[in-house]
């Protein structure tokens, strides 16, 4: 279900953005930095500060996940369904082993946001469709220069 291209555009985001839906209805959607993919169909989020979208996911466990790379305006949306797996649960210390990793012991991990991804859809910045000539190139070159940074030596 992951492909090369997604690990790819995954290894390159730095957020993803977890969308939820309260008992009421009513959607969240909040930045998560500590994230991976954990096997072929499931996706791992660290809980590290995320109340709201843990009480959401607890009575609607419907969730979105977006990964974008901002440089070249693409990404991907993951939709499934969401399991908590808290500390005194049996998977939770195999499904934190990669988000440990990422946190360096900065982020205390309260728990694993585990979603069991059923759809992948590509998410594409409207310029590619409408602005004729737009290449990756280009989008990264406007991300630049809109961002103020320079791409970095190798």
């Amino acid at each position: 279900m992951f492909t090369t291209e997604i690990l790819d555009c995954i290894d390159r985001s730095v957020l993803c953005w977890l969308a939820t839906v309260d008992a009421n209805g009513h959607p969240n959607v909040s930045p998560k930095e500590i994230f991976a993919v954990y096997d072929h169909s499931r996706f791992v989020i660290a809980n590290i500060a995320s109340p709201a979208s843990v009480r959401n996911l607890r009575s609607n466990p419907n969730a979105c996940v977006c990964v974008l790379d901002v440089f070249v305006q693409k990404g991907y949306k993951f939709q499934g369904t969401a399991t908590i797996v808290e500390p005194k649960d049996l998977r939770y210390n195999e499904l934190v082993v990669p988000l440990a990793a990422m946190t360096r012991n900065v982020f205390p991990i309260l728990g694993v946001i585990e979603i069991e991804v059923t759809e992948i859809a590509p998410i594409i910045a409207p310029g590619y469709r409408m602005v004729p000539g737009t290449t990756e190139a280009s989008q990264i070159a406007a991300a630049m220069s809109t961002y103020g940074v320079q791409p970095r030596e190798r």
